[in-house]
């Protein structure tokens, strides 16, 4: 295995995610019991879990776990899907296969740790980083000056994590059009996709876009349910398909029997989780808009466009990386501070942290910020 650096955030979580008092940043949305889940399984279904044989399954994935993912697309059925164990196998599988000595990667920034790394273990990498002063906005002519002959892959993800920022669905048929133009893949994370605040402005999944572009996906975020460790990627190029099936054989071979069954009653029931998802955000965002308005000299707010994650801005002199330090010692939240997603590509802000907006009850927590904050008599 290419030696890689440490993955900061898992590092973070690792040490505070289950001992932190309150859990603040959480990445995905509100997750649900074995028997929620299980309710909403069809006949079908609630046999195949019943009499479920606890064997190797198929390395693609269960057949109907894959159909079922292939319906949430336009343009492609269930030989086009891959599944795989979590978003992160994907995405480091996918960067092997399609990456290697002197071939150049465009990373757009702030991102998932790996979807930078990965590439940088492999090949030369350009960044191209959202624009805060312009709402994280992205500018394609960069990206399109980013890229080179030898690009094989530009990686993106929308809505994004930290931001929340969901661009354009014009720009996003216009990103496509223009990877395929050069030859490039366009590999697009898409883990937040159905949380959008505005469901019109749900993007485009890239593999209906080109028959050469990968879209990632997994229960774990906009599902809420990262337990099932199940992902996939969705992408029309069967001879791709084949080579990522081919480069799971060397990490997990197969997916887990009993995750894959649950995985496929969660996809079929998609649209009644979704909506349940969007309505807890919808019910937080006033909570998190009154106490950051209560504080607006000591933070900046903007509510994201999609996804549960946010990514305010502090302002005290102090600076974040101290904040969310005493935060946790002194009140037990737990924030992920700017350090966690910096780039080796690209300048980005070191004075914003992320806040998870997808959780029920976050009141104890603003609750303790708010406590810590009179205690420190700041305003």
């Amino acid at each position: 295995m290419t030696r890689l650096p440490d993955f900061r955030l898992e590092v973070h979580f690792s040490r505070w995610e289950f001992g932190a008092r309150h859990h603040l940043t959480a990445s995905d949305a509100q997750t649900m019991t074995m028997t929620e889940l299980l309710a909403l399984a069809d006949d079908e279904d609630r046999h195949a879990w019943e009499t479920l044989s606890l064997g190797y399954t198929q390395t693609y994935g269960d057949p109907g776990l894959r159909r079922a993912v292939a319906a949430a697309y336009d343009h492609v059925d269930e030989d086009d899907v891959i599944c795989f164990a979590g978003a992160e196998e994907g995405l480091y599988l996918a960067m092997q296969v399609l990456l290697g000595p002197g071939d150049h990667a465009v990373v757009v920034t702030p991102a998932y740790q790996a979807a930078e790394t990965v590439p940088l273990s492999l090949c030369e990498v350009t960044g191209v980083a959202l624009d805060p002063a312009r709402d994280w906005a992205l500018d394609l002519d960069e990206v399109r000056a980013a890229i080179r002959p030898n690009t094989r892959l530009v990686a993106v993800n929308f809505p994004n994590n930290p931001t929340g920022k969901v661009i354009d669905a014009a720009d996003f048929a216009r990103l496509a059009e223009l990877c395929d133009e050069r030859g490039v893949r366009l590999f697009s994370d898409e883990v937040y996709r159905g949380l959008e605040r505005d469901p019109a402005r749900t993007l485009p999944q890239a593999a209906d876009l080109s028959p050469k572009a990968l879209s990632l996906n997994v229960t774990s975020k906009s599902l809420g349910l990262p337990g099932l460790r199940v992902g996939w990627i969705a992408c029309r190029d069967r001879e791709l398909r084949s080579r990522l099936e081919r480069a799971k054989h060397y990490t997990t071979i197969c997916n887990s029997a009993p995750s894959e069954v649950l995985a496929r009653v969660a996809v079929k029931a998609r649209d009644r989780i979704l909506a349940r998802n969007r309505a807890i955000i919808a019910a937080n965002l006033p909570k998190f808009e009154a106490f950051f308005a209560a504080h607006a000299g000591l933070f900046e707010w903007r509510a994201p466009d999609g996804g549960c994650v946010a990514y305010p801005r502090y302002l005290g002199a102090d600076g974040v990386e101290a904040f969310c330090a005493d935060l946790l010692a002194e009140a037990g939240v737990l924030l992920l501070p700017a350090s966690v997603y910096r780039s080796e590509l690209t300048p980005l802000p070191d004075d914003r942290f992320r806040v998870g907006i997808g959780r029920r009850d976050p009141e104890p927590a603003l609750d303790a910020i708010t406590a810590y904050l009179k205690g420190r008599n700041t305003p």
